[in-house]
This record gives C-alpha cells, structure tokens and sequence, in this order.
C-alpha cells in the first residue's frame, strides 16, 4: 500500500507493553505518507474503547477528507460494529489486512519495534502510569 500525500491512507494497529502492574496495551494510527502517529490511545483493557480513543484523536487532530482509506488487521477492535460505525461516521474507507499475513500492516509493526528496541529495550516499568508516560514522550515529543 502507498500513499502519495499526507491524510489519504492511515494504518492502525496494537501492541503490548508489559508492567509490574500487568499488560499496558498501546493503539496507535499512522500516516502512510508522513509514517507520523497521528491518534494513540493506551489502556489497561484490550477492547473496542482502546482503538476508537486512538482514531477518534487522529480524526480530531487531523480533520481528513472523506474517502481516507483506514488500514487494519482483522482484529475483533477494528472488525467490530463500534469501530466500523465510527469509520463510517468519518467517512473512512475500510482496509483489512488478508487473514493471517502480517506483512500487510508492516508500517506499523516497524513502528513499534522500533519503539520497542530504540526506546524501551532493558525498561522494566514499575506502573502503568510510568510507561504511559514514557511512551507519550516518544510519540509526542521526539
């Protein structure tokens, strides 16, 4: 998948990041073009909640035109009817990644492992709230 401006194709996706206090789940979408995160959302529930908050920042801060192509996996967050109806709401055309092929969301996947090994590697975090943090200060200000 390419994008030849910013705002035309987003990708999104999840991962996890471990805390003495348990599993800290990270939603983020990108922008193909830019490869900047444009909406992030982290919770301690893996559910719809966790991606709706990440895109609805992306809509919000961004404002895109209708018929942006929104990327995902199959995941039951980004194939459910709340996070559909939110799509349909903004205008966004719906793209899922073929089943079982993680090649198709790479820009995502690159992303976090970069976060995961430039940023986080031999981190232990002791709260949720510290690596909250941290992330935010990855994200947001580098």
């Amino acid at each position: 998948m390419k994008s030849e401006r910013p705002d035309t194709v987003w990708c999104a996706d999840i991962t996890y990041l471990w805390t003495i206090q348990g599993w800290l789940y990270l939603a983020v979408v990108l922008d193909l073009y830019s490869r900047k995160i444009v909406g992030w959302a982290m919770s301690n529930r893996l559910k719809a909640p966790l991606v709706k908050e990440a895109l609805s920042m992306a809509y919000w801060r961004r404002k895109p035109e209708k018929g942006l192509i929104h990327h995902s996996d199959r995941g039951s967050q980004y194939a459910g009817s709340e996070y559909q109806n939110l799509l349909e709401q903004y205008g966004m055309v719906c793209s899922m990644s073929r089943k079982g092929d993680c090649w198709d969301n790479a820009v995502v996947e690159s992303f976090f492992h970069t976060l995961k090994i430039e940023w986080i590697t031999d981190i232990i975090y002791q709260t949720r709230d510290e690596a909250r943090s941290d992330v935010i200060e990855y994200i947001e200000m580098l």
